[in-house]
């Protein structure tokens, strides 16, 4: 679709097909209710030509809100479920917001002081207002994995929906249902796509069960289904994944390691497995569709659909139309002075092929050697009787740190002590076959659950436990 240019959300809204809807636990919202009608009740139009910020609890709310305001507001700031409120009364000052989208579930705080407050339901109701006037709308996203204030990234809808090809014939009745989160960079893209190519989109609910999601994707015929691995990993180890047959099978937000892509592709022979790069700052980089981890070495140096990648010092950078414009409220540079923007992510050729490494900031340093966790849980995720793992550092008094991993397994650890000392034996060997001697973990312990971040990313520890 090469982006949208002059036409508001509302737009697509109004020519999707009749059955097309949003719809969370609780509720559906038809698009063709919202194509006449707004979800915004009191005075929407105080928000015309202000800088918004959207802070609603329900994922639902916030989607009808974005309809709403793309084209009316002359900026969006999404704030994310796990925003702080201390951090939001930074973001208020820096992107100069005047007025706020809440809903019910929206907790006291600076969104709700602000001099415009407008509420969101999931209920739409009649429009009773000229909408013939538009604004450019900047679109502003906070980032993730930071301790401190989160920085602001702007975008417009053109670079937002650069990557998202026009919907063939066979996606005419396509049902997109996500794991992830749309307040962030993964799940706004899937409900992008959701909008522009007038389909379903099935949204997760917080709180909600796995099984409970699963089985109500299953009820709504998911067709495309998308989530961080981590995400994936976990749902395929409720029963309740045999009840769901999407056709196509989407993994972004973190390294997409050869077991994992096995697994889905083994669990859903006809459906097609795919993984695709993008970060906030530099937007959608590419998408693999092969089943294999990693990239095409062809890749790099080229300009494949306006994005070309260079790797400079092992670390992937990008220059692309869907890259942000800018940080907002603040004098860093996102991108240098050729427009490449360093994405952090460190990624090594081997052979035709470049694979993801791990970030630049989560090395771990064991005697002077650099350690990517990320690349000895693709080893340990290898080993036939593992779900999923967590590598991490421990102190040692010798090398500074030592590599220790937590591992669920696909027993969920219900081995009984023998079986578990000879399992944690053949894991090690397992990792002594495939990477050096000081990447092999000193010590191995068997977990039932791993947690995963509201990002839907693995929550990795930034502190180091005593030996």
């Amino acid at each position: 679709m090469a982006g949208v240019e002059a036409l508001s959300l509302r737009d697509f809204v109004a020519n999707a097909k009749a059955s097309a809807f949003f719809a969370n636990c609780h509720k559906v919202a038809r698009f063709t209710d919202l194509s006449h009608g707004s979800s915004l009740s009191g005075r929407p139009h105080d928000l015309t030509g202000r800088s918004v910020l959207v802070a609603t609890k329900s994922q639902l709310t916030t989607a009808l809100a974005l309809i709403g305001l793309d084209g009316r507001a002359r900026r969006l700031v999404i704030a994310p479920p796990d925003a702080e409120p201390d951090h939001l009364t930074a973001v208020i000052e820096a992107a100069e917001i005047d007025a706020a989208v809440i809903d019910a579930g929206t907790p006291p705080g600076p969104a709700r002081g602000l001099p415009a407050c407008v509420t969101a339901t999931a209920s739409i109701m009649p429009m009773r207002e000229n909408t013939s006037a538009r604004h450019g709308t900047e679109w502003v996203l906070m980032t993730s994995g930071t301790t401190g204030v989160p920085k602001l990234v702007a975008h417009d809808l053109t670079g937002l929906t650069a990557a998202i090809k026009a919907p063939s014939p066979a996606d005419d009745a396509a049902v997109w249902g996500t794991f992830y989160d749309i307040r962030r960079y993964g799940g706004l893209q899937i409900f992008l796509r959701a909008v522009l190519g007038g389909a379903s989109l099935i949204l997760s609910s917080a709180g909600e069960p796995v099984a409970d999601h699963l089985i109500r994707l299953a009820s709504r015929g998911v067709t495309h289904l998308s989530g961080t691995p981590s995400q994936w990993r976990r749902a395929l180890m409720s029963p309740a994944i045999r009840a769901i047959a999407p056709r196509y099978i989407r993994l972004s937000g973190e390294i997409a390691d050869q077991a994992i892509l096995d697994r889905l592709r083994a669990t859903f022979p006809r459906a097609i497995v795919g993984h695709a790069y993008a970060s906030t700052e530099a937007g959608v980089a590419f998408d693999v569709n092969d089943g294999l981890a990693g990239f095409p070495a062809a890749y790099i140096g080229v300009v494949r659909d306006g994005v070309e990648m260079q790797v400079v010092e092992s670390s992937l950078r990008i220059r692309s139309p869907r890259t942000a414009s800018r940080y907002v409220g603040g004098s860093e540079k996102l991108a240098d002075a050729e427009g490449f923007v360093d994405t952090g992510d460190i990624v090594e050729r081997r052979g035709d092929r470049y694979h993801f490494a791990g970030r630049h900031g989560g090395v771990i340093n064991i005697g002077g050697l650099k350690v990517h966790p990320e690349e000895i849980e693709a080893v340990i995720n290898r080993h036939p009787q593992v779900r999923m793992s967590l590598v991490h550092p421990k102190r040692s008094p010798i090398t500074g740190q030592i590599v220790v991993a937590d591992v669920v397994l696909k027993t969920d650890g219900e081995e009984g002590g023998t079986r578990q000392v000879e399992l944690k034996d053949d894991i090690l060997k397992h990792c002594r076959a495939a990477l050096p001697r000081h990447k092999v973990p000193a010590a191995i312990s068997f977990v039932t659950t791993l947690n995963v971040a509201a990002t839907g990313k693995l929550l990795r520890r930034q502190e180091l436990a005593d030996a």
